[in-house]
């Protein structure tokens, strides 16, 4: 007889009611139906309620945005002073700024808070008419935050939180001479707040100069795609890329389907070319302007749009629940860029596919990438397409390569047809939790398909039942 004690269960973890929140904060909290905050949450609201400096190294989808928003209002109830601008969130792109102010709102319904998104690419005078009307809160752009800060409408006098969302973005896209800038005109006692995926040398630096005694919060693997994300590779030769992409998006499953391209001409060209092809094709790039890009995620967000083909700049500017899968028609150049594009699906715990599409000549990219999640990627074939008459022994080679993928199988066995599942759990991983903070746990819901358009897909917001949230 075994007298050895059972192991203790794990810990539970906390509710949003342990957090210590302003009350009338879970009030909102509770009629969205969350119960429990995700890791980021629940490691991260607490210290920015103490006034604490945070770093918060997380991937996109992990509810880090509610991580902020939660305790950066809870800390301005505690104030006296209305209607002047007391906490500060930068971020790379217009969607983001959007996102921050559409979760203050939501979070903030019962409390006296106000909040303005100012971004470029749109007039300036209903930004003008809201800052006039007194803000607690902006989530801005870098370009378009000078502009306002340099014509005297944004005074910085009361300002007690900055918050530099997905740094690692801005850096990219060369805002840091900005960032430099906001921050010169900031009040020296502050609060300091920085997020970001990864942590390259830049971001080191400014952390050392700007950070007081800051805590480090990492949750998952720095440079990993969410654990809830199944990735396949399909080599196929560049000029059948567009025949094998239209094969996956008539197999069943393919609701809501991301499809990213390195440039904006190719973004144009291929959503024509589907378009002809009978899907129901959004398109979101640099180029487009701001109502151009708002119609195209509202079109994709309600399901009237199957299909979005976008560049980088979505990347980290798209947030929308349910998102199947995630195709890379072109193999992004880093590994960071390919987290951050499958990034899209498997939001919160929830699970999904990544499917890219490789050229023999997009191979070193491969192998980068490959090398920078320490696993291989399987490789698939579908068995009954053409993929030309010099070619196809080559896609097949490279299928094999790697114990996960053998030629003409897919990398779960069977006859070589992979259809891209949809998720009701995880190969790997197993279903996602049934639980979580904003942006944490959601569900999928299953819409059918005809034709390549998406149909029934709710529209973007916040959902009911215990512990689905946004992100």
């Amino acid at each position: 007889m075994n007298d050895a004690a059972a192991p203790p269960p794990p810990p539970e973890s906390p509710k949003f009611t342990d957090l210590g929140l302003h009350p009338d904060l879970l009030r909102a909290v509770q009629d969205m139906g969350f119960e429990r905050p995700t890791p980021i949450q629940a490691q991260g609201i607490p210290p920015v309620m103490a006034g604490r400096d945070v770093i918060g190294c997380a991937q996109t989808g992990t509810g880090k945005t509610a991580a902020f928003v939660l305790p950066i209002l809870h800390r301005l109830l505690q104030g006296v002073s209305r209607g002047r601008v007391r906490a500060l969130v930068v971020e790379p792109t217009r969607e983001l700024a959007l996102q921050s102010i559409e979760e203050l709102r939501a979070l903030g319904k019962y409390v006296p808070l106000k909040g303005a998104a100012i971004f470029g690419g749109v007039p300036m005078d209903p930004q003008i008419r809201a800052l006039a009307q007194g803000v607690d809160v902006i989530s801005a752009t870098p370009g378009r935050l000078l502009d306002h800060v340099y014509s005297g409408r944004i005074d910085f006098g009361d300002l007690q939180v900055l918050v530099l969302d997905e740094a690692d973005r801005m850096l990219d896209m060369g805002f840091f001479p900005d960032i430099t800038r906001i921050i010169s005109l900031l009040p020296p006692k502050r609060q300091n707040l920085l997020y970001s995926a990864t942590m390259p040398q830049p971001i080191l630096d400014l952390i050392r100069g700007m950070l007081r005694d800051p805590l480090m919060i990492q949750v998952g693997q720095r440079s990993a795609p969410a654990t809830g994300v199944r990735q396949t590779l399909y080599p196929v030769p560049r000029p059948r890329k567009l025949d094998l992409l239209t094969r996956l998006l008539r197999q069943d499953g393919m609701d809501s389907v991301l499809i990213f391209t390195r440039t904006k001409i190719f973004a144009d060209r291929l959503t024509r070319s589907l378009t002809e092809r009978g899907f129901r094709v959004s398109v979101m790039h640099g180029d487009r302007s701001q109502s151009q890009r708002l119609r195209a995620l509202d079109q994709f967000r309600r399901g009237r749009n199957s299909i979005m083909v976008a560049t980088d700049i979505a990347a980290r500017g798209i947030d929308i629940e349910d998102i199947s899968h995630v195709v890379n028609y072109d193999v992004p150049h880093t590994p960071e860029n390919y987290v951050h594009r499958i990034g899209r699906t498997a939001r919160a715990e929830a699970t999904g596919d990544a499917v890219t599409l490789v050229d023999a000549s997009e191979e070193p990219f491969v192998t980068d990438i490959e090398r920078a999640l320490g696993r291989q990627v399987p490789r698939v074939t579908l068995p009954d397409f053409d993929y030309g008459p010099a070619d196809h022994a080559g896609a097949a080679r490279h299928a094999g390569r790697h114990p996960g993928g053998h030629p003409r199988h897919g990398p779960h066995g069977g006859h070589g047809h992979h259809a891209p599942p949809r998720h009701g759990g995880h190969p790997q991983h197993g279903p996602g939790h049934p639980q979580g903070g904003p942006g944490g746990g959601r569900r999928r819901r299953r819409r059918r398909r005809g034709g390549g358009s998406g149909q029934g897909h709710a529209p973007h917001g916040h959902h009911g039942g215990h512990g689905h949230a946004p992100a």
